[in-house]
């Protein structure tokens, strides 16, 4: 009887693994893209993310470099003040985005340029993302106390 009980056991375990694996496995397959990773613009200077990896890139929108196209298309530069990325975008863009702003955009890096799917910018005067906050941070760069309050 014990024999029949431990051997209950170990399938009930062996079932849950497989079970675990499984529904990891259909995540993974059929989100790939929620799992996005946040890089400043001098860990993607350092080393480029393949074509087809979707990633966050944020920092500062570098003064000067902010320019329109045709439609909806805009170009600009980000940067955390020791490198910059260029970013193309089209779309709608968010109220307060501008030069020197705080930015997050999500996309793909395509022959060095950072095709944006989509763009946050800040919500108010004072909040910057907390991972743009600790990029220049990093770089040197002075943030405003209540910009780095704000992301906690």
């Amino acid at each position: 009887m014990k024999g029949l009980k431990k051997q209950r056991r170990i399938q009930v375990i062996v079932l849950a693994a497989v079970a675990m694996a499984a529904s990891f496995g259909a995540f993974y397959y059929a989100a790939p893209d929620a799992l996005q990773y946040f890089r400043s613009p001098t860990e993607v200077a350092e080393k480029a993310p393949g074509p087809n990896e979707t990633f966050r890139i944020g920092g500062l929108v570098e003064e000067g470099s902010l320019v329109r196209g045709q439609g909806a298309a805009i170009t600009f530069r980000v940067t955390d003040t020791n490198e910059a990325i260029r970013v193309r975008y089209e779309g709608v863009l968010p109220d307060l985005f501008g030069e020197n702003e705080g930015v997050v955009a999500t996309g793909k890096l395509v022959d060095g340029t950072f095709q944006a799917t989509e763009i946050l910018a800040k919500h108010d005067e004072t909040y910057m993302p907390k991972e743009v906050v600790e990029a220049l941070k990093e770089q040197g760069v002075y943030v405003d106390p209540n910009a780095a309050a704000a992301t906690n």
